[in-house]
């Protein structure tokens, strides 16, 4: 099923860049939190949406891109991070705050993205076109490899105009993640990380940033977070997965690219969930994390937001749909939920009431 433009009241902040606010008021206690661009629409709504729950409490959240939510969170500048690629073992380490915690909070999918005129809707895309445009060798709209994936589509012989992040970026992440599964070229050439050397290709900040870059640029391809394709009227490619299948981004292939790794689940989260095996998953799937220190310096601060974190687990995640992400599944709330218990106050005292 396609999706329709639907629920696109937050696009304005994402434009320009405001973060979700309600009127301050001296009662409140603000928490602060910076990075990834990919869940920017939920959290914004998540956040404007619990003031209903708590009115005490209000929300800072700089969508800077996943690169500089761990930075901030390892420097303990916010009280949490965000990111749609999980710290390193080499980042955890260097945390200045003691150990972070990974809480993943909604999957979701990176689409490829294309402006190319004649070619509105259905375009298709294997791992190795993709690779190659990434790569830059393919460079033609027209090229035989393109063609053979698409046939009865009219490709224009003309150059593609490559768009990638030029920020630290947890959806450059989930991208790397897949290419370097798909291609030996890429991984060793470029390989997978938040910020990689492009080998081609202009630079955008931000998904907002690569979604308006593909809307001015005929004939440009990047990759975004699907809401903001959809709600930027721009086409993406179906893509097929290890399977060989040709799958559309929707909540289901999502789901499926999840459900192989979900009753597995590492203890620390830290999962990627690209190039699933499920012939029904969509391989650029993906997780995205809220970065929390285990040991809160502030426990007001702290215990606000295992507060916060447990109703996003419960009832946050009936939201999650109405802006094309997928909910977690069971199995993994259920894990998460135990770990909430594990963060305490700087004497070691649980913060989670329930």
């Amino acid at each position: 099923m396609r999706y329709r433009k639907t629920h696109v009241w937050w696009m304005g902040l994402v434009l320009l860049g405001m973060t979700s606010t309600a009127q301050p008021a001296s009662a409140q206690l603000q928490l602060n939190g910076a990075g990834a661009t990919f869940p920017y629409p939920i959290y914004s709504k998540w956040f404007n949406q619990y003031l209903q729950v708590d009115s005490t409490v209000r929300f800072n959240y700089q969508s800077i891109g996943s690169g500089g939510g761990i930075s901030q969170i390892s420097e303990q500048t916010v009280d949490f991070g965000a990111s749609d690629g999980p710290m390193t073992d080499e980042q955890l380490r260097a945390a200045k705050g003691g150990h972070i915690m990974h809480f993943p909070t909604v999957m979701g999918a990176v689409v490829l993205t294309y402006n190319v005129e004649g070619v509105a809707t259905g375009l298709v895309l294997t791992p190795d076109t993709i690779a190659g445009i990434f790569l830059g060798k393919i460079t033609k709209w027209s090229d035989p490899q393109l063609a053979t994936s698409n046939p009865g589509i009219a490709l224009p012989n003309r150059d593609i105009i490559v768009v990638h992040r030029s920020d630290g970026s947890g959806t450059s992440y989930i991208f790397t993640d897949y290419l370097s599964k798909v291609s030996k070229t890429w991984e060793n050439k470029v390989g997978k990380g938040t910020a990689v050397s492009w080998p081609v290709g202009l630079g955008g900040k931000g998904n907002e940033g690569v979604t308006g870059l593909v809307k001015q640029t005929p004939f440009s391809i990047g990759y975004v977070e699907l809401i903001y394709a959809v709600s930027n009227d721009l086409p993406y490619a179906d893509v097929k997965n290890q399977a060989g299948n040709t799958i559309h981004a929707s909540l289901e292939s999502v789901r499926a690219a999840a459900a192989a790794t979900a009753a597995s689940m590492p203890e620390d989260f830290r999962v990627s969930i690209t190039n699933a095996p499920s012939p029904d998953a969509y391989p650029l799937s993906g997780m995205t994390w809220l970065l929390v220190y285990e040991k809160q310096r502030d426990a007001d601060k702290g215990r606000k937001l295992v507060q916060f974190l447990d109703w996003m687990l419960k009832d946050g995640q009936q939201i999650a749909p109405s802006l094309h992400y997928s909910p977690l599944p069971a199995e993994v709330i259920a894990k998460e939920q135990a770990a909430l218990a594990r963060i305490t106050d700087s004497a070691g005292n649980p913060l989670l009431t329930r």
